[in-house]
């Protein structure tokens, strides 16, 4: 599935597929390219997908990066990938954007080998409600399900600061996923 050239020839840089592990169909990817605008990625989306066999169809968004990344370097290393997806009202906007900042620090020195990738504003849609999404990185299931049972104050701390960002959505959920373009390992599991 992965036409790199095709991509890239249009003026996009692919910035990973991720296959569905848990809260989505096996089958479904998720794909992040980057563009240098708008209507370039779009048309060259639709080229690259049209009269492609073994995709039964498919939704995008246009996204504008916030806090991270940083940079277009595009995650490598296998893990367990959370796609977190947040609707924040536009008051709670500029609450919920500091408590990332000040919460991810703190989430990645209590979590070993744990990263907050990015997050995401879904450009256009309802001007009642902020859509987001946030993709982190850790090592596997056991370490996702970890960062869900503070321990210790620095811990605590974090999860204060994330549990008031989720007080201040209407509505969040969540998906995990291992990354189908990692470099470090490749993932073989297969359901049948």
């Amino acid at each position: 599935m992965c036409r790199r050239p095709a991509l890239e020839s249009g003026g996009g840089v692919l910035y990973g597929i991720w296959r569905s592990q848990i809260g989505r169909p096996r089958d479904e990817l998720n794909v992040i390219t980057h563009w240098p605008d708008a209507p370039a990625g779009e048309a060259a989306m639709a080229a690259l997908l049209a009269g492609h066999a073994d995709v039964a169809g498919s939704e995008h968004w246009t996204m504008t990066p916030t806090l991270r990344p940083r940079a277009d370097d595009p995650p490598t290393r296998q893990g367990n990938y959370a796609f977190r997806q947040f609707r924040t009202p536009p008051r709670h906007w500029d609450e919920f954007l500091h408590l990332c900042a000040q919460a991810w620090p703190g989430f990645e020195a209590s979590y070993p080998d744990s990263q907050v990738i990015g997050l995401w504003r879904y450009d256009g849609g309802d001007p009642a409600l902020i859509d987001s999404v946030m993709l982190t990185r850790r090592p596997d299931l056991a370490a996702w399900e970890r960062t869900k049972l503070p321990q210790g104050e620095r811990e605590i701390e974090v999860r204060r600061m994330l549990s008031r960002r989720y007080d201040l959505c209407d509505a969040t959920c969540v998906h995990t996923t291992t990354l189908l373009t990692a470099s470090d390992r490749v993932d073989d599991a297969r359901w049948a």
